[in-house]
């Protein structure tokens, strides 16, 4: 980007996408759920947003990057936007996510040693047999793989 594009604010929301690296429809998406503050509009009805208004997305994307769910951005965004929060507050929503994250990795790994198992078991040749469909086909087996771990 030019130093003169960097100078001229307000922009178009295909520039604010550009400079902040999120799609001009997830704009409009963050925007409908009021993650990014009503912008101004031209007279003839289009978007004008502010560096702050792009500052503002590029912290949602990296939210977003992170994991964090519209809800945590959400609340993440009125910490960020408030200066007399506490940062202990910032920090309960990060732990939580770090324990989610926790959960879900530890969830995704039964389920690659589950269906590492079976890919062993199966023989993988011209045969009909195949333990694996075997599995997936079988009663009860999501309740098996639910209470594995």
């Amino acid at each position: 980007m030019s130093v003169r594009a960097a100078a001229h604010w307000p922009v178009a929301i295909g520039e604010a996408a550009a400079r902040s690296g999120v799609s001009a429809r997830m704009v409009r998406h963050y925007e409908s759920l009021g993650l990014l503050a009503q912008v101004a509009r031209t007279d003839g009805g289009y978007r004008q947003y502010t560096e702050a208004d792009v500052h503002t997305l590029r912290f949602i994307r990296r939210a977003r990057e992170l994991g964090f769910s519209m809800q945590e951005i959400a609340a993440l965004l009125g910490l960020w936007q408030d200066r007399s929060r506490a940062s202990s507050q910032v920090k309960e929503i990060a732990q939580r996510h770090v324990q989610e994250l926790q959960r879900r990795i530890a969830a995704m790994q039964d389920m690659r040693r589950s269906l590492q198992a079976l890919v062993e078991c199966c023989h993988g040749d011209q045969r009909p047999e195949c333990p694996i469909l075997d599995e997936l086909a079988a009663p009860g087996a999501a309740a098996q793989a639910g209470s594995a771990g």
